[in-house]
């Protein structure tokens, strides 16, 4: 009865190891794919009605995504060749406007808004790809310079924007 008991405690634990499949810990299906390559994000937000042109946020953009994907899973990051997964885009939004007004009809808070639409290829399961815009924002006081807060705005934005992406490609619950 003891060996049985010892027998199951060391193959419980095997088992469910087992179980979980390709899986990982945080959620991703990554399925059968090995490799993976996001394409450099291009800026083209000065396109957009209202938006302005921030240098460097497609560079950093795309680091994040990279960064979000190779924290995420066990894919390897190529820069060359054919990915099992690729993703590419661009920044088409990077806005800031008024949210809120004083007593005195002033600003009262400011919202900065970044939008990137991303196309996203799976050569091993070709019906998840898709093309699809996300975006997301960061309201900060009026008085306060972008210059200011462009770092903190920038990995709160790019935090749920690469999480969503994320999401939408590999969290195939």
């Amino acid at each position: 009865m003891k060996y049985l008991i010892k027998s199951i405690l060391y193959i419980l634990p095997v088992i469910l190891l087992l179980s979980c499949g390709v899986y990982n810990f945080t959620g991703g299906n990554v399925g059968e794919a090995k490799t993976f390559k996001v394409n450099y994000f291009q800026n083209y937000a000065t396109q957009s009605p209202g938006s302005t042109f921030e240098p460097g946020v497609d560079r950093d953009f795309t680091l994040a995504l990279q960064d979000r994907i190779l924290n995420q899973t066990s894919l390897d990051l190529i820069s060359s060749g054919n990915p099992d997964l690729l993703y590419e885009g661009e920044i088409t939004e990077y806005k800031i406007s008024p949210m809120s007004a004083t007593a005195a009809q002033t600003a009262a808070q400011n919202r900065l808004s970044v939008r990137v639409k991303v196309r996203f290829y799976n050569q091993l399961k070709e019906d998840a790809a898709f093309d699809q815009s996300f975006s997301f924002f960061y309201d900060y006081p009026a008085d306060t310079q972008l210059a200011s807060i462009k770092s903190e705005a920038h990995e709160i934005i790019f935090e749920r924007l690469t999480q969503d992406i994320f999401n939408a490609s590999l969290a195939d619950w």
